[in-house]
C-alpha cells in the first residue's frame, strides 16, 4: 500500500525552536526521524508539503481546490491520502473536499492535533499514525473508508458531518447527527454499514467555488438594520440563515418582509439550525411556517460547515435556480440524512 501524506500546515507539524522560544514547522523530510513508529506501518509512505505552510485560519476555497488537484494528480499513484491540517477549519475543508472529489474511491483522511509534535503530551503522534493505518486499511481488496473523513482522538468521522466542538480537549471534534465511521482502540473497528460504498465511476474533481455568500445568524433582539445590511450586501447570491431549534425565526413583519425582498431579488436562502444535533423541520412550528411558505430552503441535519461549502459548490455548479434548489435539497455526498 502506498499512502501520500499531504502537509498543509497546522499545530501537528510544529516543533519547539529553542532559539526563538516559539513553535515552527519541522522538516517533513525528516518525519520518520521525528516519529520512528512510522517505519513499523505496513505501507509505503511518501510526503509532500505545501510551501508556504498555511495556518488553518487562512484557509480559502482556492486551497480546497489545490488539495483536490493534488489528489487528482496523484490519484492513480497511491492507495490513500492523509492530509495534515490545522484543526480550526478542518471541518470546512473536509466538507468542501467531499463535494470536490466526486466518485471518490479511496480514503482521504484529514487529521491534526491540539498540541505540537514536539510536546511530550502531544496527541499528534497517535492521530497521525492511526490516520495512516486507516488510509491503508482494506477489506476484500477494497478500501475500508473510500471517502473524505476526519480522524481525531480515537474517532473517525465522515468529513462533511464533522464539527469542531472544543479548543482545548483532545476530543476536539464531534459528529452529532451521524455515527463514527471507525473507532480506534486495541484494534481499529470499522463501522462498515455507515461508510460510503465503493463506486466504479471515474473520479471527477470540481475546481470552482462561489464564495459570494452571506451568513445571517439570528439572536433575540436582532435589529432590522443588521438584517437588511447582511441581506443587501453587494454581490451576495445566497444566505445561510442560522435559525433557532428546528428552523424557527422571528415572526416580525419587517423581518419576513426583508427575507421576501431578498428572495424576490433571486437570493437563495438556506435554513441551518444553530443546534449541533437534530434537523431543520420547516413548518413544524408556526415560527417557521412563513419561512417555508416563502420558499426558504431547508438544510435538514447538515452541519453549518457542510451547508456553507455545499452552497459555494452548488452556486458554481449550475446557474439555473431550479437546479440549484434541487441540488441543495438532495443528499450529494452523505452530508444529510434525508
Amino acid at each position: 500500500m502506498k499512502i501520500l501524506l499531504i502537509y498543509t500546515g497546522g499545530t501537528i507539524g510544529m516543533v519547539h525552536d529553542a532559539d526563538t522560544g516559539s513553535y515552527i514547522p519541522f522538516d517533513f523530510e525528516n518525519l520518520q526521524a521525528q516519529i520512528p513508529e512510522l517505519k513499523q506501518l505496513n505501507c509505503k509512505l511518501e510526503i509532500t508539503s505545501y510551501e508556504p505552510t498555511i495556518d488553518s485560519s487562512d484557509m480559502h476555497p482556492n486551497i480546497w481546490v489545490q488539495l483536490g488537484e493534488t489528489i487528482e494528480e496523484n490519484y492513480h499513484k497511491y492507495d490513500g491520502f492523509v492530509i495534515l491540517h490545522g484543526s480550526d477549519t478542518m471541518a470546512y475543508t473536509s466538507s468542501a473536499l467531499s463535494f470536490i472529489l466526486e466518485n471518490l474511491n479511496k480514503p482521504v483522511i484529514l487529521t491534526g492535533s491540539q498540541l505540537p509534535s514536539g510536546v511530550p503530551r502531544t496527541d499528534a503522534k497517535e492521530n497521525l499514525i492511526t490516520a495512516i493505518e486507516i488510509a491503508a486499511s482494506t477489506r476484500d481488496g477494497k478500501p475500508e473508508v473510500p471517502e473524505v473523513a476526519v480522524y481525531f482522538e480515537y474517532q473517525l468521522y465522515r468529513g462533511n458531518r464533522t464539527h469542531k466542538v472544543n479548543a482545548e480537549h483532545f476530543e476536539a471534534f464531534e459528529s452529532v447527527n451521524y455515527p463514527p465511521l471507525a473507532e480506534a482502540g486495541v484494534h481499529i473497528k470499522f463501522n462498515r454499514r455507515y461508510t460510503q460504498a465503493v463506486t466504479e465511476e471515474e473520479l471527477i474533481v470540481h475546481k470552482t467555488f462561489n464564495p459570494n455568500i452571506g451568513v445571517l445568524k439570528l439572536f433575540p433582539g436582532i435589529t432590522e438594520t443588521t438584517v437588511r445590511s447582511i441581506l443587501s450586501a453587494p454581490r451576495t447570491q445566497a444566505i445561510i440563515l442560522e435559525t433557532f431549534g428546528s428552523g424557527n425565526a422571528p415572526t416580525s413583519v419587517w423581518f419576513l418582509d426583508a427575507l421576501q425582498e431578498a428572495i424576490d431579488k433571486g437570493i437563495l436562502i438556506l435554513n441551518v439550525s444553530q443546534c449541533q444535533g437534530g434537523s431543520v423541520d420547516l413548518g413544524r412550528y408556526q415560527t417557521s411556517k412563513a419561512l417555508k411558505d416563502m420558499g426558504i430552503l431547508s438544510a435538514y441535519d447538515m452541519t453549518f460547515e457542510a451547508a456553507l461549502t455545499k452552497m459555494m459548490f452548488v452556486l458554481e455548479y449550475s446557474n439555473d435556480v431550479v437546479r440549484r434548489k434541487e441540488l441543495l435539497g438532495r443528499n450529494l455526498q452523505g452530508e444529510m440524512s434525508c
